[in-house]
């Protein structure tokens, strides 16, 4: 198998890339010298040492350590779109899971309390109204769809602030009383040190 692959790679007509245009190659080389994407440099490096050192794609997957099919794919592309060849395709977006109804149903929810809507907790969790949501509608998303969802409409569920209260209405002076004052220090005793006789 590997030697039937070497001998088509030996068949394969080498791709013979055109010399640069002068602006053409100062933006390559611009590029290689100044971009922080290491894709980007390595494919400005592919073109460069194939239009300028006249190197074959072996050699040059050599030098960039890609595979030759890499180089190769990039040399064609180079030779079909020129410039812009050297940019990544966008990719397509995967399609939203959730509908326009489920968002309404998630709203609705999360600006209730959850023991209104019969829950046994006192607070939304993103974990919780993703399992609440998935009762509800039968569509199951993670509890990280849910948060870009709410942060969509402006809503950021946050830490829950636990306070105490009492309906008893002297609770504030008596929480006041049960607290020490803070600047009360008991006055410092030295302590007394005893001494064995010898």
């Amino acid at each position: 198998m590997v030697g039937w692959r070497r001998e088509e790679a030996a068949l394969r007509k080498p791709l013979e890339i055109p010399e640069l245009v002068v602006a053409e190659a100062e933006a390559l080389d611009t590029l290689y010298r100044t971009t922080r994407d290491v894709r980007l440099r390595t494919r400005a490096q592919i073109v460069l040492l194939a239009a300028e050192q006249r190197l074959s794609a072996p050699a040059i997957a050599a030098i960039v350590r890609e595979h030759e099919e890499t180089v190769r794919r990039w040399l064609k592309r180079w030779l079909a779109e020129g410039p812009e060849g050297r940019k990544d395709r966008p990719m397509p977006d995967r399609p939203t899971k959730i509908t326009a109804a489920y968002r309404e149903r998630l709203i609705a929810a999360v600006r209730q309390r959850p023991r209104a809507l019969g829950q046994p907790y006192s607070l939304w969790t993103l974990q919780r109204l993703a399992d609440y949501l998935a009762e509800q509608t039968g569509l199951r998303v993670s509890y990280e769809t849910v948060r870009v969802a709410l942060k969509a409409a402006d809503i950021v569920l946050s830490r829950p602030q636990h306070t105490i209260s009492s309906p008893d209405p002297e609770y504030v002076v008596k929480k006041r009383r049960s607290r020490p004052p803070a600047t009360a220090c008991p006055p410092a005793t030295p302590s007394i040190m005893r001494t064995s006789a010898t």
